[in-house]
Order: C-alpha cells, then sequence, then structure tokens
C-alpha cells in the first residue's frame, strides 16, 4: 500500500492508495489521446467526470479513468486515489507524488474528457424535461430553450429554481413573459450545479 502526504489549499492532505478493487473500478479508455473540454472557471472534479491521466513517455499507464460515485480512480500500478473535489493541477499533484515512488521524474498531465458532475435539472411543462451538463455559463432563459420551450399550458408567470446552499433549499422565482419582454432581467440567473427549473 502506497501513502502519499502533500499540501494543497495551505491544508495537509493525506491519501493512501489501495489495490484495486474487482468491481466499481474505473478502468483505462482504448483512446486515452482524445479530446478535452473547456473548463468553468470555478471547476473542481466530481463523480463521473472522465478523466484523462497521462503519463509522458509511458504509455502503459497512460489512459482515461471514470470517477466512480465514492469519489475514487484507480490507476495501473498505482491504485486508488481520491480525485473528487480536486482541481486538475492539484491532482496531478497527487499522481505525481504516489507516481514518484515507482518512476524516477514522473511528468503527469490531468486532462478533463467529459464532465458529467456539474448538471442542472429542469421538469414540468416544457417539450423536454431532464437534466444538462453544466459545461459553461447557463441562464434559466438559456436552459427553457435547451429543453425545447415551455408547453402550451405552462404556467409561465410562476416557474421557480430550486438551490441548495449551505444545507439549506432556496427558491427563486422567475416569469418567464416578464424576461421575455425585456422586463426584470435579474431574474434570469446564471445556474449553478444542481439548481432545478419547476414549470407548473
Amino acid at each position: 500500500m502506497l501513502a502519499l502526504m502533500t499540501t494543497l489549499g495551505g491544508l495537509p492532505v493525506a491519501a493512501q492508495t489501495t489495490p484495486a478493487a474487482t468491481s466499481g473500478v474505473a478502468r483505462p479508455a482504448a483512446q486515452p489521446n482524445g479530446p478535452s473540454v473547456e473548463l468553468p472557471p470555478e471547476y473542481v472534479i466530481g463523480p463521473q467526470d472522465v478523466l484523462g491521466i497521462v503519463f509522458w513517455r509511458d504509455a502503459e499507464m497512460t489512459g482515461d479513468v471514470t470517477v466512480r460515485p465514492d469519489g475514487r480512480i484507480t490507476l495501473p500500478l498505482i491504485g486508488d486515489l481520491t480525485a473528487v473535489g480536486w482541481t486538475p493541477d492539484q491532482l496531478k499533484v497527487l499522481i505525481q507524488q504516489a507516481a514518484s515512488k515507482l518512476l524516477e521524474e514522473p511528468a503527469i498531465t490531468v486532462v478533463i474528457r467529459q464532465i458529467n458532475s456539474r448538471k442542472v435539472f429542469i421538469t414540468g411543462q416544457v417539450r423536454t424535461p431532464g437534466a444538462h451538463v453544466l459545461a459553461g455559463p447557463l441562464t434559466v432563459m438559456q436552459l427553457i430553450a435547451l429543453a425545447g420551450g415551455l408547453d402550451e399550458y405552462a404556467n409561465k408567470k410562476n416557474i421557480t429554481i430550486m438551490r441548495m446552499e449551505d444545507g439549506r433549499q432556496k427558491v427563486f422565482p422567475f416569469n418567464y413573459n416578464e424576461v421575455a419582454n425585456g422586463k426584470r432581467l435579474d431574474q434570469n440567473i446564471v445556474l449553478k450545479p444542481g439548481d432545478t427549473i419547476v414549470v407548473p
């Protein structure tokens, strides 16, 4: 079992690696050199995100992995590392620390292939309710458009945005007619991961 200690954000962080489990293990993808995505400024890694871990001049350890629901990834020879909550650069530091036990001066790059953890939701009287990946800034009106627009019988004046902040549920009112007519545009807020729009 490998153990590493580093400092991130001013706090000491300990991470232990364990042998790969027989189930729920993120496995290397067949094409580790796939495209990356543009990251939001505040992005941190979350569950179900797909990461490309690239070891310079080491194809055997290079591969794509999916962050498991427990927040961890499994890397060849290294084992399990916690990925959730770190930026790609912070995760790179953790991997470099662990890989230095096996390789001399490992050169590693962490690339985000897919962002699946940052989602917003829309439900109710829209044409295509469901979840949408929040890959960049997105307003209420934009999400309604992505959902195909409002249904004929939607209550346009009483739409709500539900958000969890500091463990508390907050509700923001949204009047579609007002915003569509250029009034009270402050209602058209920028959405955050986990927000749910309810269209009665």
